[in-house]
């Protein structure tokens, strides 16, 4: 093909923009996915997505990337760092009274930071190719479109597929350089860019670390995921009552899990971020349960502005934080805290709030 060394230079271009613009990593697949359209499907016939029912809509979409977006080419996969630097994650996990929000959620959403940095790198690329006149006469309408977890897209599959890493045992995207701590995000181009080599070699060898931390036993096999006992699932997706076997199992984890991450070994080379925007805020990597349980629906809206947490929304947050309450050493602070919403005007609430309480012998309600 004339152009391949053209786009073999643009290829490496981009990557370099990749880096410049921020992110910590950039690779580029085709639009063949390899085996991973097929083990979402086999997952999905198990049911493990829970009521997670969108997972299961346009499977055509996750296939063949063309359907999602016409003329797609071959995508360009990012990560980008969000491990915030001192976070003391393991003392706040044995600190019972304390809150565990996972450390993704501790700053500001990553979509939009994410979403617009892709649109920068597509700026970017239109901008090179209007100095590569030989390949903007073969390809005068260059297009692309940005995605970060907001679109039927096999994010971690793709990844691989551009030899960023393999998916290892816990399910996340590993890279031996970086550990797991990482947001992805996809610019889906119709270029007809080089690939890179997929990463074939899975380095998790026998190491079950991550399936013993899991605090709920989600993991069914290697590499398989059952949501509907992930404590990310039950504090974020799941609506409406929380299974009450396994509450006691949630200790202080209010939103989000990150025990089979925290496991890792790889995640020993993780990088802390240098992203200002997902340092913690509302000193939410340190906060009291009781504190959080005391926010009212406002103060709760204001201080999750622009957070991923506002998503889940103010009752599961409620929800949850009653049930940390309850399963941390019993007080006079946390039976009077808990006390007071005895009568919240929602179902859910009530018969967290009651829960707890019964779990401080607290029956008389």
């Amino acid at each position: 093909m004339p152009n391949q060394p053209l786009l073999q230079n643009l290829a490496q271009h981009i990557k370099h923009l990749a880096r410049e613009l921020g992110f910590s990593a950039c690779g580029i697949s085709g639009i063949n996915l390899g085996e991973h359209p097929a083990y979402l499907e086999k997952w999905l016939a198990a049911g493990y997505q829970g009521d997670m029912q969108w997972m299961a809509n346009n499977l055509d979409k996750r296939r063949d990337p063309r359907l999602l977006e016409a003329g797609t080419q071959a995508i360009i996969s990012v990560h980008l760092d969000y491990l915030p630097p001192e976070t003391q994650a393991i003392k706040i996990l044995n600190s019972a009274d304390k809150a565990y929000v996972s450390r993704y959620a501790l700053g500001r959403d990553y979509h939009k930071l994410i979403r617009k940095r892709l649109s920068s790198l597509a700026e970017h690329m239109n901008q090179q190719l209007a100095q590569m006149p030989e390949l903007q006469a073969a390809f005068p309408d260059f297009q692309a479109r940005a995605f970060t977890d907001s679109a039927p897209v096999l994010e971690r599959g793709i990844a691989q597929q551009a030899g960023l890493g393999w998916i290892g045992k816990n399910c996340m995207l590993i890279t031996p350089k970086a550990g797991s701590w990482f947001f992805l995000g996809e610019l889906y181009i119709n270029l007809p860019l080089p690939a890179d080599e997929p990463f074939k070699k899975d380095h998790c060898g026998a190491c079950t670390a991550c399936h013993t931390a899991c605090p709920t036993q989600a993991f069914v096999a290697d590499g398989v995921l059952d949501a509907r006992r992930c404590i990310s699932y039950l504090t974020i997706e799941l609506k409406g009552s929380i299974p009450e076997e396994l509450r006691p199992l949630m200790g202080n984890r209010i939103y989000g899990c990150d025990d089979c991450q925290l496991a890792c070994p790889w995640t020993r080379f993780s990088p802390t971020t240098k992203e200002a925007d997902f340092y913690p805020r509302h000193q939410l990597d340190s906060s009291d349960l009781i504190d959080l349980f005391n926010w009212n629906e406002a103060t709760f809206l204001k201080n999750t502005q622009g957070s991923p947490i506002r998503r889940s929304g103010y009752i599961n947050w409620l929800r949850n934080i009653a049930v940390a309450l309850g399963n941390a050493p019993t007080s006079a602070a946390i039976i009077d805290t808990l006390t007071t919403k005895c009568d919240y005007p929602d179902a859910i609430v009530q018969e967290h709030v009651l829960w707890a309480l019964a779990r401080h012998k607290q029956t008389g309600y």
